[in-house]
């Protein structure tokens, strides 16, 4: 029965090792993240230390590939695939099943190992929650080149403008009202969501998780001083956009470490809309966009920027940019969000 054991423990070994190389390159080459990629490669490694404490030669010595029935056996479907969030959905299911079998068996054999197959089963489970957390909101907020934001706390204003700009082009809009009731904030909220999701726009609240995931927004946006990203996490129902404003390298770096599905760098320039913030200029977006790669975080650069100037900040690296007084105070914000999207559209074709 040990030789059973052997042969158990050999093929759910490959299984999991292969599947733990799925999770990671699809963190690797998807979603372009440094560290979910290291915790994948970890696990993987840690797999294989693990399994290095059962006697090498007995366990090559059980495979028997050509006597094996199960090889060859399918079933329907068994590697139908439509994407990568496929693959990764199965290679997290195979590795965790994997680890459980990888963990009754060693038990028989040496009960040490056992242990650490548990324990990377249960890492393995976290790590599949935070990479689809991370991945649904990021792979999303690739599409966003301009975004929008509405600062108003009339809601008469707040929908004709939402309106206006989802029908435009903009491909994110951002409620801020500060200075309403949570009553009227939440009324207001719902119908914004509704507007954006009819268009194919994505709902972002301003500071407060509670409104944004009551009206079923796509995210919420934090200040510095706001909820803490691990806390707004622990209230979302489905995965949330979560945004983070930030003002230095210093800020960026903690709001990577949460971690977010995007950075606002800014403001770039003066804006009435944070007064008394000193504006970080385009240089601070430029080594922002440095700081960003290989995070699968997305850049916003956003404060006082126009017609007059967003080649400038878009030539600094950054995806997107947030306007807010160059569409909202324009005499026609529907024709203001058209001529931004153009500029956005005009730098992205010249630079590819």
């Amino acid at each position: 029965m040990q030789r059973a054991a052997y042969r158990i423990i050999d093929a759910n070994f490959n299984r999991s090792r292969e599947a733990a190389r799925v999770v990671e390159e699809y963190c690797r080459f998807a979603l372009n993240s440094h560290p979910l990629t290291e915790r994948a490669k970890q696990l993987r490694h840690e797999l294989c230390g693990a399994i290095a404490g059962l006697d090498a030669g007995r366990l090559m010595a059980s495979r028997d590939t050509a006597a094996d029935v199960g090889a060859g056996k399918t079933v329907d479907n068994q590697l139908l695939r439509g994407s990568l969030a496929d693959c990764l959905t199965a290679g997290c299911k195979r590795l965790t099943e994997a680890l459980r079998a990888l963990a009754e068996t060693t038990q028989t054999i040496v009960p040490s190992v056992a242990e650490t197959m548990e324990k990377l089963r249960f890492q393995a489970y976290a790590l599949e929650k935070d990479i689809v957390l991370f991945a649904e909101p990021a792979q999303k907020f690739r599409r966003v080149g301009l975004y929008v934001i509405i600062t108003s706390n009339l809601p008469v204003e707040i929908i004709a403008l939402a309106s206006k700009c989802a029908e435009a082009g903009a491909d994110c809009i951002q409620l801020r009202a500060k200075g309403i009731s949570d009553n009227t904030f939440f009324a207001v909220a719902a119908e914004f969501v509704r507007i954006c999701a009819e268009a194919g726009v994505f709902s972002i609240i301003n500071d407060r998780a509670d409104i944004a995931i009551a009206a079923g927004a796509d995210g919420v946006h934090l200040g510095q001083d706001d909820l803490p990203v691990p806390e707004v996490r622990k209230l979302q129902l489905a995965p949330l956009i979560i945004g983070k404003s930030t003002h230095s390298l210093e800020q960026l770096r903690k709001a990577c470490d949460e971690p977010i599905t995007y950075a606002a760098l800014g403001p770039v320039f003066a804006t009435a809309t944070k007064p008394g913030v000193e504006a970080v200029g385009v240089e601070y977006v430029r080594r922002a966009v440095q700081e960003l790669a290989g995070s699968g975080i997305a850049g916003v650069a956003v404060g006082g920027i126009g017609p007059e100037n967003v080649e400038s900040v878009l030539s600094a690296g950054v995806g997107a940019i947030a306007v807010c007084s160059a569409v909202t105070k324009a005499s026609d914000p529907a024709n203001a969000c058209r001529a931004l999207k153009e500029n956005i559209n005009t730098v992205s074709r010249r630079e590819r």
